[in-house]
This record gives structure tokens, sequence and C-alpha cells, in this order.
């Protein structure tokens, strides 16, 4: 079913869902119409039909707080081109909270700031995370990804290998942690972050039982950094599945859709 939210420029109207691209009535000098990903459960539209006014004051907050593009859209259909590098990167490093589990790690300078900013929060409550992989080139997912597919073979390597230019480790936002494996979701560190990571802007981006939806399996070491507010919004308003989220900022942004300004 096609998720259509319709509203005039002030946004008094409510978004609708349709089984086609039909709104609900509104003047017609004034009418708009976004069309939601196609992920998107009804139970979202539902919420969001309840109160329209806080949910659009909420986004446009988002919006205007994303300054750095921290909600850019990568996935198995939207792909970065193979010269991306992000800006600012940084290396980690000793004499920080966190610790590395190899040298040549690196992320943006505010995922830096963040990643330190939580391991010192969880070093008082006596857990050290321990950093497994960051930023990652197009030339290294493409090492990566080859590797795999010749070790488990391509269908179960595309369940948990992005191909290169889809992963969100070449944004410099994305980290592993632990042991990269699924026994890190019953350790210390993996409870401490499935509960207060997003407190200071990192989202597990592939939670259990979604793969339909993220196109991956459950990989509870796999966080990445869109700030504190989006973290907040997306618990808020998307059930807390990063992916409902980002493809809707996308389509709204590609939308054309105007600010609740």
């Amino acid at each position: 079913m096609l998720s259509v939210f319709a509203f005039p420029l002030l946004f008094s109207s409510c978004f609708a869902e349709s089984s086609g691209v039909q709104p609900v009535a509104q003047p017609a000098a004034e009418r708009r119409v976004f069309a939601a990903p196609a992920s998107l459960p009804s139970g979202i539209v539902d919420a969001i039909n309840s109160d329209q006014a806080a949910f659009l004051r909420d986004l446009e907050a988002v919006l205007a707080a994303d300054t750095e593009n921290l909600l850019v859209l990568v996935d198995k259909n939207h792909a970065l081109p193979a010269d991306f590098v992000p800006d600012a990167l940084v290396p980690l490093g000793a004499g920080r909270s966190y610790q590395v589990s190899r040298g040549g790690f690196s992320l943006t300078a505010s995922a830096e700031s963040a990643l330190e900013r939580m391991a010192q929060t969880a070093k008082r409550d006596g857990i050290t995370l321990l950093v497994s992989s960051t930023y990652r080139s197009f030339d290294y997912q493409k090492t990566v990804y080859e590797r795999i597919v010749r070790e488990i073979g391509q269908a179960e390597a595309d369940r948990e290998s992005a191909r290169p230019g889809t992963s969100q480790h070449q944004l410099g936002t994305a980290a592993d942690f632990g042991s990269i494996t699924d026994a890190f979701a019953e350790t210390q560190a993996g409870k401490w972050l499935a509960s207060h990571a997003h407190e200071y802007g990192w989202s597990l981006s592939f939670p259990n039982g979604y793969e339909q939806t993220t196109g991956y399996r459950w990989e509870s070491w796999h966080y990445r950094y869109i700030g504190e507010q989006a973290a907040a919004f997306q618990r808020k308003w998307f059930l807390d599945i990063q992916q409902y989220m980002i493809e809707f900022i996308d389509g709204w942004k590609k939308s054309g859709a105007p600010s609740a300004d």
C-alpha cells in the first residue's frame, strides 16, 4: 500500500495513507503531495497522522541541525561515488576512553568526538568500548567484499557485506565494536550500547528482524553516528529503525517539499 502525505503550504491538513496517489481533499491551489517510501509501515504513518504538526516541527529541527549531511542514504540501492572521501577524517588512537583493535582507524571529527563522549560514560560504568572497524575506502570495501564472497559465496556475502560504494563505513561515521559477531549482543559492551548509544547520536544500523528492510542480517556491533537530535527523532517517530527514518528524509528532500517555516 502506498503511503501518500497531502498537505498545504501552511501544514494545516493531515497526512493520508491511500492505495493510490489520491490525497485527502485540500484547497487545490495550496495542495502538495509527498509519497512516502514503500517500506514505511502503516503504524508509522498512523503516528504521524495523529500529530502532524509535532512531526513537522521535529523534522524541520532535525534537517536544520544536520549541517554535515549525516543523514545521507547509503544502502544496496544508493551508492556513494568511488572517489568519495569524507572531510575532516581524524585518526583513532591512544589516550582516548575507547580502545582500538588495531591501528589505522579513522572517523570524521564529529563522529570521533561523539564516540569519545560515549566511551567516557561507558568507562564510568565499568565498560571499555573496543572499536573494531571504522572508515573504509571504496578500494578497501572491494577487497573485503571479494574476500567474503570467496569464503562464503555470493548470496551469503550479500547478507552481511556491502558491495563497494554501498557501505556506511565509507561515510566515515560508522563503527563496528567488539567481536563483530552475534555474540557481541550478549556482552556488557553490547548491552550498554543498545541502551545508551542513542544518547550520544549513535544508531544501530541493522537491527534484529529487519533484514527485509535494511538488506542485511542483524549486526549488533554496527553503529552509525547520525547526531543526537536525529537519534531522538528516529526513536520517537520511526520505531527506532534507522532505515525508515533515513529513507523518509531522503524522499522528503528529493520531493522538494516546503519547509514548515
